[in-house]
């Protein structure tokens, strides 16, 4: 038994007004949704791009800009009669802002199993270090200089 909702109407019209589209046809990804954390001296970014065609990944750095970008190709509507349609197609997107610090040369970027994983070094400067405290060998001539 089908069930009458009356918001269906306006989630139609929401989604073809979030999309571009208002025939409802298009099936758009909404969002590329992605974790990010340090780990030593690296950034880790982790993205979920179920689907997304491999040779269409695009990772790049411009500006201090990290943009993310992949197609998912919607499936061919020849001989088709669709019942449901609800699986999204068409381009990812997100642009993130590396702050300082970043090495950028050294990005690199791995896709297996639907997932992105792009890792984002820390500039050498910008790494933690440990600094050592240099010390006399006998404690008396630093005081000897100290007095004069």
């Amino acid at each position: 038994m089908l069930r009458f909702d009356p918001f269906s109407d306006v989630d139609a019209l929401a989604r073809g007004l979030m999309t571009g589209s208002l025939a409802g046809t298009q099936r758009t990804p909404k969002f590329m949704p992605l974790d990010l954390y340090k780990v030593d001296d690296r950034y880790m970014l982790v993205a979920d791009l179920p689907g997304a065609d491999p040779g269409s990944i695009d990772v790049d750095v411009d500006s201090g800009v990290l943009t993310l970008s992949a197609q998912r190709s919607a499936p061919s509507d020849e001989g088709v009669q669709w019942l449901t349609s609800e699986r999204f197609s068409g381009t990812y997107r997100r642009q993130l802002t590396l702050g300082d610090g970043i090495d950028p040369s050294g990005i690199t970027a791995h896709y297996d199993n639907g997932v992105l994983t792009v890792i984002i070094p820390l500039a050498a400067e910008a790494r933690p270090r440990k600094i050592t405290v240099e010390h006399a060998d006998r404690p008396q001539a630093i005081a000897a200089r100290g007095s004069d």
